[in-house]
């Protein structure tokens, strides 16, 4: 009989390290929300941004959107002077969205896109001026991955440069 509580006790060690083992993959580290209770309490969901031993914060958001901000309908006049400008941010997606923009956007006249060529011919309805400015319409314009202040400085000189000076809209 003894024998057999011995399997049995056996049995269950066998089960813990088992089952520590397993909680080792499943939560690595000692920051293991599956083991904290406060993490189940109400309080712990109120505030994402307030750490659990109270200290100050590290981050912070500095952009608190409304939804009516995220939801707000911006009017695009392909036959006007409105211009959009991508601005890839790298490692977000960029080189997918920027293809989407040429391939996929459902305007009056869409960017035509040949086989075999990287950039796209995005004209307004009636005009040879584009309405697009991206690598895939203009190429690298304004440089490889240019960033804001780049593409800031860049873009009214590129775009205007191709008009006569008394068509050019004032920005």
């Amino acid at each position: 009989m003894e024998d057999r509580s011995h399997k049995v006790l056996l049995a269950l060690v066998m089960l813990f390290l088992f089952a520590v083992i397993v909680l080792q993959y499943v939560c690595p580290g000692t920051e293991c929300q599956l083991l904290r209770l406060r993490a189940f309490s109400p309080s712990a969901a109120a505030d994402p941004y307030r750490a659990e031993d109270e200290t100050p914060a590290r981050f912070v958001p500095r952009f608190n959107f409304s939804a009516s901000d995220l939801l707000r309908r911006v009017d695009f006049n392909i036959k006007g002077d409105d211009l959009i400008v991508f601005l890839h941010i790298q490692k977000t997606g960029g080189t997918t969205f920027g293809r989407h923009l040429v391939r996929n956007i459902q305007l009056e006249q869409p960017c035509e896109c040949r086989a075999g060529q990287k950039k796209c011919t995005c004209h307004r309805p009636g005009k040879r001026e584009t309405w697009l400015f991206s690598r895939f319409s203009t190429g690298w314009s304004c440089g490889l991955h240019a960033d804001w202040t780049e593409l800031t400085n860049c873009v009214p000189s590129v775009v205007d440069n191709k008009k006569e000076v008394r068509l050019r809209p004032s920005r």
